[in-house]
């Protein structure tokens, strides 16, 4: 693809070039949506659903933006909205206001409700993710929503529907596509010059839940006592009760001092999808990326172990072979070969085989988390004021997220599955087609529906 037409199929933000909201997605697509009213105080004013240690990365981001203002926050444990009230007071009053209001609720329904919050921040566990964006779609709210998109692939094909349908504006938490090193890599693989791609190695790390698979593992940890003021019910939303209450799956804190580890839900399979979805969400993104197949996906996933393969692997229908798979350095990260050389980036890192592909970058402040030194967040007030998808719009995130969820599929079942990405379907396989979803609690049963 030449230059121009790569941006327009991918809509890069750091070109600074969007397309309409669902240009992307079909030709039948909605219109985009109507131009919003500007918000009483001038601002985007934003509401946090999740307040966890992610949300509290994102709001360094967005409370300092002068166009924002936020306004509101939800979480189900007490202590966290406490902490979060004591931040956003904290940064307004150190910009010379006296009077600070900021509101937290319980229930995110409350945080949809309020006619003057613009748009939201889900930062929530993966299991509520698909729920609760589909309800803020229903509410006319745009969203800023954490990777990866959902837990589930039939999860994802309804908030791509529910986006599309109430023209919403979806920005999905894959900062990497923010971020030079991985803009430049692509750009290299997009625009030809290594030629025919042939290979691309993806590694999504391990860790000692799992050390020696991406995949998430049971829940095995032990029952303890909900702590007060954390509602577990709401928790769970569409998970079964018999899952238990461990603080290593929402950390206890106080307002004053953070979690000392990221939450463990996302390695377990109730919950999460293990590092492949933690990981695979940011660096099997840049792959398709890539190989231009945003929107689309492999069409066979064949576990490691499974003939000759001896790690998780995906064909596509160009003849590319995607692998799971360490490289030198075992760092989180993605390696392109293509007939004129290879390319490898990882956070903050590029390499090459020959100097004619180096980047050239100002130095990169390692002591600034990632998550709040690239302009992703900006891109998404960006489209929210122009009613124009931002670089990462909702069929983007699906498709990345599908293909992670394909892996541990394959894996699950211990034998190669076909796929067909265009109708997003197992090609006659019932066995891997019941994985697509789980059931959900009574109470949630309707809560997808578009």
């Amino acid at each position: 693809m030449e230059r121009r037409d790569f941006l327009k199929a991918s809509a890069i933000g750091a070109a600074g070039i969007m397309m309409p909201a669902g240009m992307i997605h079909a030709a039948n697509s909605p219109l985009p949506a109507s131009k919003k009213k500007e918000s009483a105080n001038g601002k985007v004013n934003l509401g946090f659903i999740g307040l966890g240690q992610q949300a509290m990365y994102l709001l360094k981001g967005f409370i300092s933006m002068d166009d924002v203002r936020v306004v509101a926050g939800c979480d189900v444990y007490d202590v966290k909205r406490d902490r979060f009230v004591k931040r956003v007071t904290d940064y307004y009053t150190g910009k010379g206001e006296k009077k600070v209001k900021v509101d937290v609720y319980e229930d995110y329904q409350d945080v949809l409700a309020r006619p003057d919050i613009d748009a939201v921040v889900i930062a929530v566990p993966d299991h509520q993710h698909a729920i609760i964006a589909i309800a803020a779609c229903k509410a006319g709210k745009d969203i800023y929503l954490e990777k990866p998109l959902t837990l589930t692939i039939y999860e994802g094909q309804q908030l791509v529907k529910a986006v599309r349908k109430y023209n919403r504006i979806l920005q999905v938490g894959s900062q990497q596509r923010s971020s030079e090193e991985f803009t430049h890599a692509a750009n290299l693989a997009r625009e030809g010059e290594l030629g025919k791609i042939h290979k691309i190695k993806v590694y999504v790390g391990r860790n000692n839940v799992n050390p020696d698979s991406p995949a998430p593992a049971p829940c095995k940890l032990p029952k303890m006592e909900v702590p007060a003021g954390l509602n577990w019910d709401k928790w769970l939303g569409p998970l079964p009760t018999s899952v238990y209450y461990h603080s290593d799956l929402d950390p206890i804190i106080t307002p004053e001092k953070d979690e000392q580890l990221w939450g463990a839900w996302r390695w377990y399979k109730v919950s999460g999808g293990g590092l492949m979805t933690d990981w695979g969400a940011h660096m099997f993104d840049i792959a398709q990326w890539a190989i231009g197949k945003d929107g689309s996906g492999p069409v066979e996933i064949i576990p490691a172990g499974c003939s000759y393969y001896e790690h998780l692997t995906y064909k596509y229908d160009n003849g590319i072979i995607v692998s799971e798979e360490p490289f030198e350095g075992k760092r989180q990260g993605v390696q392109i070969y293509g007939e004129n050389g290879w390319i490898k980036v990882s956070r903050g890192k590029f390499a090459a085989s020959d100097k004619k592909f180096d980047m050239k970058s100002a130095q990169a402040d390692d002591n600034v988390p990632y998550e709040t030194k690239v302009g992703h967040h900006r891109r998404f007030i960006e489209a929210v004021k122009s009613r124009i998808d931002p670089n990462v719009p909702v069929e983007v995130g699906h498709s990345s997220c599908t293909v992670c969820n394909l892996g541990n599929i394959a894996m699950e079942l211990g034998r190669p599955v076909v796929w067909n990405p265009i109708v997003q379907k197992f090609m006659h396989d019932p066995e891997a087609t019941k994985l697509l979803h789980y059931d959900y609690r009574p109470a949630y049963k309707n809560s997808l529906d578009v």
